[in-house]
């Protein structure tokens, strides 16, 4: 039913093994002497030692002080199959065909669309340690360190064209606010179209890629970046309001990487194998209560149009309404949207 992936991906190598054993020992963010690793890797402390400059090459910052030893410049924990599987609900499992976990990937978007068009595979989840080339809306680089955060992507097959999957992107971020507060973070609310913010800060970011025929069965691809812990050198990089859960959490968030990830599962694969038949209606009286955005000032830019107004909501296909100056309620089926100050 699932796998670890090991092989290439998309061109991009996967860590050693012996580096990957090494970065999950340092885990816990704990100094290890270089005897303890040397010793647990079955390698000399020479070998430990150059094992810095590839860890530094994946991303991977480690620290070595004389008398302590080594450790990693924050706690992290790898993914696990094994985990993950522990937590998975029964319905997600019966939904699931299986999992691939990679270590560095160009895209796990990318990586399930080349199966979707090579196979006829449904319930494939493709989670990656780090994306080389992740993507946002509108084609914006996904800031991906490695072991952080969230890269996952769902391959979904619907026997409805793509015009049936209409709002799709609004029930993938009420499932994920739903998997959010079953962990117990409250706050949370979503952006129309596919963001996750909590506190008008931006936590997540969703991205469906749809493929098939207008009239006949159709596949979509959900992607799904979420910020767990977002290292300062990274951070700089992105240009809008974000946070992560360990700012939310004030704690260790990376030790709930894996069970996060499982419940992020239970509640997206049952999402997405009841949306054909319930459709967007089912899900919208949710998605409404937690807009973040209703009444609030905003902007809407299709591309070198601007247009200013109020957010007055979604309506029944999902289209983002925005109350005009002149009072006129315009409906936006796509579009950037950026909050102003009142």
């Amino acid at each position: 039913m699932s796998k670890t992936v090991s092989a290439a991906a998309d061109g991009v190598l996967p860590l050693a093994p012996k580096l990957k054993q090494l970065i999950g020992l340092l885990g816990d963010g704990r100094f290890h002497s270089g005897t303890e690793l040397a010793q647990s890797l079955g390698i000399s402390r020479s070998a430990v030692w150059k094992y810095q400059q590839a860890l530094a090459d994946a991303g991977v910052e480690l620290l070595a002080v004389s008398g302590k030893g080594y450790r990693l410049s924050h706690p992290m924990q790898l993914l696990q199959e094994r985990q993950i599987l522990e937590h998975l609900s029964n319905r997600a499992t019966a939904l699931l065909e299986r999992i691939e976990i990679h270590d560095r990937i160009h895209s796990t978007n990318s990586h399930l669309l080349e199966i979707a068009r090579s196979s006829g595979d449904s319930g494939v989840v493709c989670l990656a340690e780090q994306q080389t080339g992740g993507r946002g809306r509108r084609g914006r680089q996904w800031v991906s360190p490695f072991g952080h955060n969230v890269y996952l992507s769902i391959l979904w097959r619907f026997q409805s064209g793509p015009a049936g999957l209409n709002g799709l992107s609004l029930a993938m971020g009420v499932a994920v606010v739903r998997a959010l507060r079953t962990l117990g973070i409250a706050e949370v609310g979503l952006k129309w179209p596919n963001d996750i913010y909590w506190r008008q800060r931006k936590l997540a970011g969703i991205l469906i890629e749809v493929g098939g025929e207008s009239g006949g069965p159709c596949h979509a691809v959900m992607g799904l970046g979420l910020n767990v812990f977002l290292p300062s050198r990274h951070a700089a990089a992105i240009d809008q309001a974000w946070v992560d859960l360990q700012a939310i959490l004030a704690d260790d968030a990376h030790a709930l990487r894996n069970r996060l990830t499982a419940e992020l599962l239970n509640h997206l694969l049952p999402a997405l194998a009841e949306f054909e038949s319930l459709t967007l209606a089912h899900f919208l009286d949710e998605w409404r209560s937690y807009d973040c955005m209703l009444h609030r000032p905003a902007s809407v830019f299709l591309g070198e149009q601007r247009f200013d107004g109020e957010v007055a909501g979604v309506d029944a296909q999902g289209l983002l309404l925005l109350r005009q100056a002149n009072g006129e309620i315009r409906a936006f089926a796509s579009g950037e949207v950026s909050l102003r100050q009142s």
